[in-house]
């Protein structure tokens, strides 16, 4: 039965037998937390016996800021959702938060991580679950958030934070979810394909530092897509300027020197 019909005979039950039964969930949930699966074997519960190299070697990675410079269809959604959901199972009062520039992109992600959760069996038990949140017996919690700068705060102790299409993410709302992030020490991914030599997903791509573990996978190392789809931007993963730009982005670099002093 689906948890949604099952949500309102929860609701009938007298407070004291829904606390009862929520604190059996939760044993159950510490219990089954024990019986941890690896990333790699999650994936495989989940459906996808055939990984990719490189996906397999992210999800067996801990690294704490990551970002997914990929083609279209090349797996960086579902290998994203993969990490989030064993963030979520196999670590108690996790939460994890989805963001998208708009809600809709969001709740696409989000959907792939509730899809692998319905393929598994004996693992922590929904308490709650929507269009855009789960909630688990074991604490942890998967949000979708809206694509506004006005409306994303509040939340703190993230676990991991995955922001899908980065590249096409305004600024203001990048930099509104990044403090979420200070207390916790919590992991971001940033997962997209590029979108021109502008915004924060090619800033910290070119000069984020060594603090960033990134992967490119070109449509060429896909071994699904068709080599006539490929092209520069969506496919081979490149920071095209744009065609209106009066200047490129190469030439604007070349015409910077640390050595000559600013004017203002």
């Amino acid at each position: 039965m689906p948890f949604a019909a099952k949500q309102n005979d929860w609701k009938k039950l007298p407070q004291e037998v829904r606390e009862s039964f929520l604190q059996a969930l939760q044993q159950r949930a510490s219990a089954i937390t024990g019986e941890r699966l690896s990333p790699i074997e999650l994936a495989l519960a989940c459906g996808f016996a055939e990984l990719d190299s490189w996906q397999a070697d992210l999800l067996n990675s801990h690294d704490r800021q990551v970002i997914l410079n990929c083609s279209r269809q090349s797996g960086k959604s579902t290998t994203s959702a993969l990490i989030a959901l064993h963030a979520a199972l196999f670590t108690t009062n996790s939460l994890v938060l989805v963001l998208a520039p708009s809600q809709r992109q969001s709740q696409e992600l989000y959907r792939k991580i509730r899809d692998g959760y319905n393929q598994l069996a004996d693992v922590a038990e929904l308490t709650a679950e929507s269009a855009l949140r789960l909630e688990f017996a074991n604490g942890s919690r998967v949000q979708v958030l809206p694509g506004k700068e006005a409306t994303v705060r509040g939340f703190s102790g993230v676990s991991l934070l995955l922001i899908d299409e980065a590249a096409r993410v305004p600024d203001e709302l990048y930099q509104s979810v990044r403090p979420m992030m200070a207390v916790s020490q919590g992991r971001i991914i940033l997962l997209s394909t590029p979108f021109g030599s502008r915004g924060f997903f090619w800033q910290e791509w070119c000069e984020g530092g060594d603090d960033w573990r990134r992967v490119k996978i070109t449509a060429d190392q896909c071994p699904r897509i068709p080599a006539d789809w490929w092209y520069s931007q969506e496919y081979q993963c490149s920071f095209v300027d744009n065609i209106e730009a009066c200047f490129s982005t190469a030439d604007i670099l070349a015409a910077i020197s640390s050595e000559v002093q600013p004017l203002w």
